[in-house]
């Protein structure tokens, strides 16, 4: 390998093209319209719900996160490394901050969630490699998923709750992120 060689490597996985750069673009403009919801609140604001729903900013935060970060683990390395890095938890306690957890840390975590993905993303030797899905009844059996349909899940899935948070927000105190 010569010289030249490397630099264009290197080159191409801390600046992705074309496809992955519009991927990682799109990832970022999401992520930045759920974080934005969270804008000038206190911590108790982000906690706080403010409809019939379970849902709260703070909490939409770590759930997001967990899941970018279950995602990427599937990219890496299948099903199996997805379900791993899952701990048995109370999936309510997934979707809130609980004792020892603070919104400053959840905004924190999900930044170098997302720096993680941007690296995974830039540096994947192709977005067609493909695996088996987990077992799981919204999941046809055997089907597969590329790192690029689990990318555009995750674009969708952040900009689910993005939605999710502005209303959030909205019936907080009025502020909107997005309209």
């Amino acid at each position: 390998m010569t010289t030249t060689q490397t630099r264009t490597e290197t080159t191409a996985a801390t600046n992705p093209t074309g496809e992955r750069a519009d991927l990682l673009a799109v990832l970022a403009k999401h992520r930045f319209f759920l974080r934005n919801t969270l804008r000038d609140l206190t911590e108790e604001q982000a906690s706080q719900r403010t409809t019939v729903s379970e849902l709260n900013l703070a909490g939409l935060i770590k759930h997001v996160a967990a899941v970018e970060q279950a995602w990427m683990r599937f990219v890496l390395g299948g099903a199996e490394a997805m379900e791993a890095g899952q701990a048995e938890a109370d999936w309510a306690n997934g979707f809130r901050l609980v004792d020892g957890e603070t919104l400053a840390g959840a905004l924190e975590h999900y930044e170098e969630v997302a720096k993680q993905t941007d690296e995974i993303v830039a540096s994947l030797p192709d977005l067609d490699v493909s695996r088996e899905l987990p077992k799981a009844p919204w999941f046809e059996p055997g089907a597969r998923w590329s790192a690029r349909r689990v990318l555009l899940h995750l674009i969708a899935e952040i900009a689910q709750h993005s939605g999710h948070a502005d209303i959030i927000r909205e019936s907080l105190d009025g502020a909107k992120s997005m309209g």
